[in-house]
């Protein structure tokens, strides 16, 4: 039998040092030889590169070296071949590295940021995306790092996903202009290539364009096509060119999205079969993804990946028909699996997985109405423990995620665990903006980025309560970064509908975040503000740091003191504020720490905080 005990106050085994120590499978990828798999995993501030090879057991490669993709918010961090390495490195630099016992040596000069490496056919040259901060471009090294690299090509804002034709004779790659982001509208590039050095030539469009998103483009092993995914007016499309004529034909029209906006390098959803003739694409709605094989003919197969109900960065076999992959459920952390054709194999795990998976909640699809009538959606984590139970509603963190464009899936959700596990309810707003909802649903936001956002927030505290989801006098409120711009306009806006907040480096100023973000996000705040000065009155009236003295629900906020998208200085203003009208309030900086906390003694300690203010300022509060 369950013991009574209020919620909130639930004894659980899910606890800071376990989530802190957390591994985050962060990529994966097949060597040549189809038997060996390289992983990519972060251990707190760190990442490692481990590897199996066939039967052996694995191993980590590297000593005294993090790969980190440099290039915007990170990702493409390593590429294999033949069985040398190519990973980038904080430093800016690409390294190659054997699968044997040599030493990691230096493929390019330490300058600038690298990502996103593609080795050659024949091994000798490295393609790679480049960026300064002010310049991007394709870079192309030769693999022993005797040469110095030379620009591929160049004169567009981004680059993105390069690809080798598997002949070495010609190049794909993705890109675009300000004033875009990769999901407005971007360019599938073709090139020839000649020489040796090898020289770019008669490079031009091929698919994707000004308002059409297109991404990862991938070449078929027997050279005949190049794919690659296009966004049309509502669900992705997977669009094949035949290389000898040059002619273009839809093969999948998926009525479902086949990748997630590109925030960052080396996102993959797309991968021919080893034999040409059928490519794995990931396909996903509403939070739920699947493993599909696409064959030319056009028929579609859906491959069995059950129990498992979130996918990410796909991998093909070069030798067989198999698949690697990076999966999750709710209840089941995340792992790296093989598909070997006919079954599923666990090759890495995230976590001991000693934790009961009835202490981890099953998410619950959710949907609401705002006061204007438009539908949004949302997961709903109900308080899970097999020890305990309490009478009533349970309090509820109403969790605002960042991006905007992004969304919360069916997936593990460690931090939602340890509060359920606690008794609070917790539900993961996927608000207007939110991606995975069809493209209509993602630009709903533009323009309006401080205006809906809060409305499908607020009126989720409303359903909550209508629904008999939660209490809706003891619902708090936590987001970070544009999360954390929604959480301070909702208290801003609506006092009192909140119990309190929990924000983490939330963006309060909108000018000095158009002034001063990078390169990636130049142009974003006025897609989805408006250009300044024409749109300076909305600026003004959606900045919190313009009205943090009507803020009067208990604050507290957490802050990375290296954060380079959102500085400190957007969260000293509100505290100031609060400080200043004498509101309830908490300011924690993690010295170290960019966007988003990666050291496990932080990770441990912003989760023990946190607890402590629900539990003074929501559970004890009158």
């Amino acid at each position: 039998m369950k013991t009574q005990k209020p919620f909130g106050l639930w004894e659980s085994p899910i606890t800071p040092q376990a989530l802190s120590q957390r591994v985050r499978l962060e990529d994966v990828q097949f060597d040549s030889d189809g038997q060996t798999l390289l992983w990519l995993e972060g251990r707190s501030d760190r990442r490692q590169l481990v590897c199996k090879q066939g039967s052996n057991a694995r191993r980590d490669l590297l000593e005294g070296h993090s790969p980190s993709g440099g290039v915007g918010y990170g990702g493409g961090e390593f590429t294999v071949r033949g069985g040398q390495v190519i990973f980038a490195e904080r430093d800016g630099r690409l390294y190659r590295h054997s699968l044997g016992y040599a030493k990691p040596e230096a493929v390019t000069p330490p300058f600038g940021g690298a990502a996103a490496p593609a080795l050659s056919p024949d091994g000798n040259w490295v393609l790679y995306v480049f960026s300064d901060g002010v310049t991007d471009l394709l870079g192309l090294a030769d693999s022993t790092g005797n040469e110095w690299p030379i620009q591929a090509a160049r004169g567009a804002d981004f680059y993105m996903q390069p690809a080798w034709h598997p002949g070495g004779e010609k190049i794909a790659w993705v890109e675009w202009n300000f004033p875009n982001m990769p999901w407005d509208g971007t360019r599938i590039m073709l090139a020839e290539l000649a020489g040796s050095p090898p020289r770019m030539s008669a490079a031009h469009q091929v698919g994707g364009g000004n308002d059409t998103p297109a991404a990862q483009p991938v070449f078929s092993p027997d050279g005949r096509w190049l794919a690659f995914i296009e966004t049309g007016s509502e669900w992705d499309r997977l669009v094949l060119l035949d290389l000898s004529d040059g002619s273009h034909r839809t093969l999948y029209d998926s009525g479902a999205h086949l990748c997630t906006p590109a925030w960052g390098q080396g996102d993959r959803s797309l991968a021919w079969r080893y034999d040409s003739r059928a490519l794995y694409a990931l396909r996903s709605l509403r939070g739920f993804a699947e493993l599909v094989c696409i064959s030319l003919d056009g028929s579609v197969e859906k491959i069995d990946t059950a129990p498992y109900t979130w996918l990410e960065q796909l991998a093909a076999s070069p030798v067989a028909a198999e698949a690697a992959f990076i999966a999750s459920a709710p209840d089941i952390p995340g792992r790296v699996v093989r598909w070997d054709g006919t079954s599923l194999q666990v090759i890495a795990r995230s976590t001991t997985e000693t934790t009961d998976p009835a202490y981890l909640p099953v998410a619950q699809a959710l949907e609401w109405q705002t006061a204007d009538g438009s539908q949004v959606f949302g997961l709903y984590y109900p308080p899970t423990n097999p020890r305990f139970e309490s009478q009533g509603l349970p309090p509820a963190i109403v969790n605002v995620h960042g991006g905007p464009t992004s969304h919360v899936p069916h997936s593990y959700a460690p931090e939602a665990a340890y509060f359920t596990s606690r008794g609070y309810a917790v539900v993961e707003v996927n608000y207007r903006g939110s991606s995975n909802y069809g493209r209509a649903y993602l630009n709903a936001l533009r323009q309006h980025w401080g205006e809906y956002d809060v409305d499908d927030t607020v009126s989720c505290q409303k359903a909550l309560g209508k629904l008999g989801l939660a209490d809706p006098a003891r619902c708090v409120i936590k987001g970070g970064s544009a999360g954390g711009y929604t959480l301070l306009n909702a208290l801003v806006r609506h006092p009192g509908v909140f119990k309190a907040g929990v924000c983490l480096f939330g963006v309060s100023n909108l000018y000095a975040l158009d002034m001063d973000t990078h390169k990636f996000e130049k142009h974003y705040t006025a897609s989805m503000v408006g250009a300044l000065p024409e749109a300076s009155a909305r600026y003004q009236a959606w900045s919190p740091a313009f009205h943090a003295d009507r803020i009067r629900d208990p604050l507290i906020i957490f802050q990375g003191s290296e954060d380079k998208v959102v500085p400190p200085n957007q969260s000293e203003s509100i505290v100031s504020a609060l400080r200043k009208n004498g509101v309830t309030h908490k300011y924690v900086v993690y010295e170290g720490e960019g966007h988003g906390f990666r050291k496990a003694e932080h990770i441990a300690d912003y989760l023990k905080e946190t607890e402590r203010f629900l539990l003074e300022n929501v559970l004890f509060a009158p």
